[in-house]
């Protein structure tokens, strides 16, 4: 099936916004859009995120270009994640969809209510 010059399983926008709204991901570029954190503090800052998810959503982030690693020649080491210029220039659409779920959550959640109830 094609939509526009490109194959749905292709489609860029489809492609772009799966990086962005996994389950942990637009929580991680929230908190990164303040300042970069160190992993652990990334970790203590969403306590449910196993650290295998953490890892590997920030490894996903990092690939499509929002955020960026650095390793800190410490003893031990220690990462820093951050928001890449893409990242940043993603914050301002990204809050405005979050605030826009925050306000509309209760007529989803009633809307969900009626269907659910509608069909047992």
């Amino acid at each position: 099936m094609m939509q526009g010059d490109y194959a749905l399983d292709k489609c860029p926008v489809r492609q772009v916004m799966q990086g962005i709204f996994g389950k942990w991901s637009t929580l991680l570029l929230l908190a990164l859009g303040e300042r970069p954190y160190r992993f652990g503090e990334l970790r203590r800052l969403v306590p449910d995120i196993s650290q295998r998810m953490l890892t590997q959503t920030l490894h996903d982030l990092e690939r499509d270009g929002h955020v960026y690693r650095k390793v800190h020649a410490t003893k031990p080491p220690s990462v820093e994640y951050g928001l890449t210029s893409l990242g940043v220039s993603m914050l301002v659409p990204l809050t405005e969809l979050v605030v826009w779920s925050g306000d509309n959550f209760s007529a989803v959640d009633a809307a969900r209510q009626r269907f659910d109830g509608d069909n047992p």
